[in-house]
């Protein structure tokens, strides 16, 4: 099989670039030829007013995309045509390239791009759904919720509301990955079809095998950004009768506010940004990992990674998070945006290291079950299957 994968990477390289990457090395793996049609967000570079209109009216309809995507159709003839980012220099108009040739396209959900401006349903902090069900959604320009500017969010409420005019979601796309059934759930709400949006999760590879031993500290591994639930991290490990070790991987805008709210609890320390390598290494040292998020996610990489680590997972109670971490048996759940609960689970789970061992061997029975790249690779094959098969109906 001929797989042209399509993906505009970001700037600071995250969650979605990780996936992109390892499903095309997925699939390559397989056999399969794969091509790739790539943007990068540090094309944009002129921050004038003209460039500014320039890119807004690429993210309505970037013709350079549509042009190169339809060249390179029309010379590899792939088979099935996988977008994981489309925003902002790729565009919606690319799928038209696809679907004229009579390829089939996928798009992968990654975030909420489709239903919410921002892309997150965060607001100040805390999850908004105010443009869910909303052909034109103002409210997310009335609140400059996309770079925090009414400008920039109205482009990108102009785009949603262009494309849904158009019926681009409904008659160009032929399957969409949810990444949980959380997630499906919204984009049903939202008014994508039923019958074309089904689950496959990400999936951890290489497999870094399970951890030896019961751990010697909390982690919290992530972006350290607001909606994240790092004042509640802060404040449940002052709450803490005995000091219990917490160590913060990553880096964002509120380390400095993070680090100056745990000053004086001696128990936190910061090892900033850590390449994945090291990620798993301080995993195979947990105890257990702390997943304090105030927003939905849509499915945390990090969650996965300690399953496949055998290192059970505190979350809190919202969203896909409450979906993935199974109260008492691969982690502990409590209140989002509640220290007193958290501190009281952290103490728990501290303190009864039988039941966290438990937990540990539960969680990597559920990478095994759920989240390893050959299980995943049947669901991907499943869905170019459907994906072919809508396209040879609707024609």
């Amino acid at each position: 099989m001929k797989v042209l994968l399509v993906h505009n990477r970001y700037q600071h390289s995250g969650g979605e670039d990780t996936v992109f990457a390892a499903e095309a090395e997925l699939l390559t793996r397989a056999g399969h030829e794969v091509i790739q049609y790539v943007r990068q967000n540090d094309e944009i570079a002129d921050a004038r007013w003209l460039g500014r209109v320039r890119l807004a009216a690429s993210t309505l309809w970037a013709r350079d995309s549509y042009r190169a995507v339809r060249d390179l159709v029309q010379r590899e003839h792939p088979d099935v045509a996988h977008f994981h980012n489309t925003f902002p220099l790729v565009s919606p108009a690319a799928y038209y390239a696809c679907h004229k040739a009579g390829v089939p396209v996928v798009q992968t959900l990654h975030n909420y791009r489709l239903l919410c401006p921002a892309a997150t349903f965060v607001r100040n902090g805390k999850p908004c759904e105010l443009c869910i069900r909303r052909r034109v959604p103002w409210p997310g320009v009335l609140y400059r919720c996309y770079r925090e500017s009414r400008a920039a969010s109205a482009a990108v409420a102009a785009m949603l509301t262009f494309h849904h005019w158009r019926r681009t979601w409904t008659d160009q796309v032929d399957s969409y990955i949810a990444l949980t059934e959380f997630s499906r759930r919204k984009f049903l709400e939202g008014s994508l079809p039923a019958d074309r949006v089904v689950v496959k999760p990400n999936f951890v590879h290489p497999d870094p095998g399970g951890r030896l031993g019961a751990g010697s500290y909390a982690l919290f591994v992530g972006r350290l950004s607001a909606e994240k639930g790092l004042a509640t991290l802060a404040q449940a490990w002052k709450r803490l009768t005995d000091p219990i070790p917490l160590v913060v991987a990553g880096d964002g805008p509120e380390r400095a506010r993070l680090e100056a709210a745990v000053r004086g609890v001696g128990a936190v320390r910061f090892l900033g940004r850590l390449s994945r390598e090291d990620v798993m290494a301080a995993l195979h040292k947990a105890t257990f990992v702390v997943f304090p998020t105030e927003c939905y996610e849509n499915f945390p990489l990090t969650v996965a990674e300690a399953f496949a680590c055998g290192v059970p997972v505190i979350a809190s109670r919202l969203g896909a998070t409450a979906e993935i971490v199974v109260d008492g048996r691969t982690g502990l759940s409590f209140t989002p945006g509640d220290p007193d609960d958290l501190a009281a689970k952290v103490t728990w789970a501290w303190t009864r290291p039988d039941e966290m061992g438990a937990m540990g061997h539960a969680a990597r029975a559920e990478y095994k079950a759920k989240y390893t790249p050959e299980r995943n690779y049947r669901m991907l094959m499943e869905i170019y299957a459907g994906a072919a098969a809508h396209t040879r109906s609707s024609r």
